[in-house]
């Protein structure tokens, strides 16, 4: 290979020849690797959207400035394009590309044919005859369904080569897990019976279950069979409990539902799985979203490769239930019905207990996201990298940052939140109410929060911070650095957390105080992750503050500074009208009506509700 580097990637040459087909492209670079995948419905169209000089995320612009080539395959479909996008992204793994790494098959629950089936676990490819019930999201949840059944109908779950040779019933029949087949301690219409209520239980069917179970316990309460029909009342019991826990208990149902959230702080997508109205668990993902890219499209990739490239790991519903339309939606869909051999439908405006199960799937990737975020480990990892992207010495064990919120200038309040590796330290948090200085200066703001912070600190002899992040650019960056200087806390780290030139997340640039230099860094890196985490959280301890202090002033103008009326009266105005709303839209006739309030103090208070 030459040492010379190879020259730029010449896209206007490359452009006036592109095909205007559906097709697949491979972005490669200067050492002839893989860079990116991807498919499109117009190939001169797609590729002329990475080279536009404005609206780039961070991420397209690093990857744009390593093409060196650029291999198009044409295609009949953008459904057979994608297909061969997940074949090409499986076998080359490139590094901008989204990787699922999901490939474990889902469990099963097995039901053998026979005179005497038996119920297991299953994962792998479905070669047995009998019925599979699933997918599970994990062995644990399917375990629990077959341990369920095990108490409830006694169908063995034994292997057939320990059955063939059993001569004496075995220790699951003696704890009553088993009816003994194996020794012919159970007629075979009966066991046959177990297994049907076995089958409608997995079916999702457990009502249905239940009353015929109940119709069969007052049948064997009338013939004075009672030993049976006691089984048949703990049996209806157990699943009972089963359906008080159940999330989702419909008659019907057989879809995938989606929950995606994408923040600065990392992306979660969380899939339920529902089968014969029966939801059988969840599963959920960390992909590498960048939270400035176009989430619709991101999912799209991530829906490719769950679906097509791990297609032989599938199960494969009825519906797709998703939280936002898709750009490709008829393609996918073409490609999974190609790789599933069935019909599956992607929807997204739905309504009813669909939507209500839309909504539940985004409750919990939200739950999910945030659980994963407030994790130690992820935490550390966020340290280090932080460490490494802005060249620290050491890496910070304390972080704490500024943030201002005003509206107008009215009501301005400053926040400081603090992290450590452990996350947010919610008792060290402080608010400031800024006064005494020009309505709106932020400079000013943050000049007076940092010094009250800092000189009380120094005075009690509190903990300092290793990192201090200003939110806010060069000024009031300059402004917190003249105050660290006047306080000798040179040794402490300072960083502005500047907008980048768009304002969206991920384009941030972060100024070190002390030397004035820039960091842009790339939209994925755990750093910039946890710092946009601790500056959202700053910016929305800010906004609280203020919104209690603005609302807090409006209320007290409009009676607790009108001469006259105290407490009491007060008291009795918003108890007599039901809030200040009532009590400015009323008459002075109406207000000389409450208890203690004169004509005269009646005609004050309407004149000071409407001096304006």
């Amino acid at each position: 290979m030459s040492s010379q580097p190879s020259s730029p990637f010449d896209h206007k040459t490359f452009l006036k020849t592109a095909s205007e087909q559906p097709g697949v492209y491979r972005m490669v670079d200067e050492e002839g690797g893989t860079l990116y995948v991807g498919k499109a419905k117009s190939l001169k169209k797609r590729l002329a959207s990475y080279f536009r000089s404005q609206g780039r995320s961070v991420k397209t612009t690093a990857m744009v400035e390593k093409i060196r080539s650029i291999e198009t395959i044409v295609t009949n479909s953008e459904g057979e394009a994608l297909i061969l996008e997940q074949n090409l992204i499986k076998d080359n793994r490139p590094p901008y590309n989204i990787l699922l790494r999901d490939d474990k098959s889902y469990p099963f629950i097995f039901l053998s044919e026979g005179q005497w089936p038996r119920l297991g676990l299953h994962r792998g490819t479905k070669r047995k005859k009998g019925r599979y019930f699933g997918p599970y999201p994990s062995s644990g949840s399917a375990k629990e369904s077959l341990v369920l059944l095990q108490k409830v109908f006694r169908v063995r779950q034994c292997e057939d080569s320990y059955f063939r040779n059993r001569t004496r019933p075995c220790l699951q029949y003696q704890i009553q897990r088993c009816k003994g087949p194996c020794v012919d301690l159970v007629d075979e219409q009966e066991y046959q019976q177990d297994v049907q209520d076995s089958v409608s239980f997995l079916e999702g069917k457990s009502q249905e279950l239940i009353y015929d179970l109940i119709s069969r316990m007052e049948s064997a309460s009338e013939q004075l069979e009672f030993e049976t029909a006691a089984s048949y009342r703990d049996s209806i019991h157990q699943l009972r409990k089963v359906q008080e826990k159940q999330v989702i208990t419909v008659e019907s149902g057989d879809a995938d539902i989606f929950g995606v959230i994408s923040e600065p702080g990392g992306s979660c997508v969380l899939v339920m799985f529902v089968r014969q109205g029966r939801m059988l668990g969840t599963r959920h993902f960390f992909p590498g979203f960048s939270h400035d890219d176009n989430l619709a499209e991101n999912l799209e990739s991530f829906l490719g490769q769950f679906y097509i490239s791990l297609a032989e790991s599938r199960d494969f519903p009825r519906d797709i239930l998703l939280p936002i339309d898709i750009p490709g939606h008829e393609a996918l869909a073409e490609a999974i019905r190609t790789v599933a051999g069935k019909t599956v439908h992607l929807r997204h405006k739905v309504r009813g207990q669909r939507k209500d199960w839309l909504d539940l799937a985004e409750r919990n990737a939200r739950h999910t996201l945030n659980t994963y975020l407030a994790d130690r480990r992820n935490i550390y990892e966020r340290f280090l990298s932080l460490q490494q992207a802005l060249s620290l010495e050491d890496m910070p064990e304390r972080i704490e940052c500024f943030d201002i919120s005003h509206t107008m200038g009215e009501g301005t309040v400053a926040s400081c939140v603090v992290f450590d590796q452990e996350g947010a330290r919610k008792s060290d948090y402080r608010r400031f109410n800024i006064r005494d200085i020009t309505p709106g200066d932020d400079y000013a703001a943050i000049e007076q929060a940092v010094e009250r912070r800092y000189s009380r600190v120094l005075k009690e002899e509190g903990m300092m911070p290793d990192l201090l992040l200003i939110d806010g650019g060069i000024g009031q960056l300059n402004k917190a650095m003249g105050v660290m200087n006047r306080l000798q806390l040179n040794d402490i780290t300072v960083f502005g957390v500047a907008k980048g030139e768009t304002r969206k997340p991920g384009l941030e640039v972060l100024i070190n105080g002390r030397t004035g230099r820039e960091y842009a860094l790339d939209a994925s890196t755990a750093g910039l992750h946890l710092v946009q985490h601790v500056r959202d959280e700053s910016h929305r301890f800010a906004i609280t503050g203020h919104r209690q202090r603005r609302d807090k002033k409006r209320t007290r103008s409009q009676l607790e500074d009108i001469p006259g009326v105290g407490a009491k009266r007060r008291a009795a105005l918003l108890s007599f009208f039901g809030s200040v709303k009532g009590v400015r839209e009323a008459s002075v006739e109406e207000l000389a009506k409450v208890q203690g309030i004169s004509r005269a103090i009646a005609q004050q208070i309407r004149d000071a509700l409407h001096a304006e």
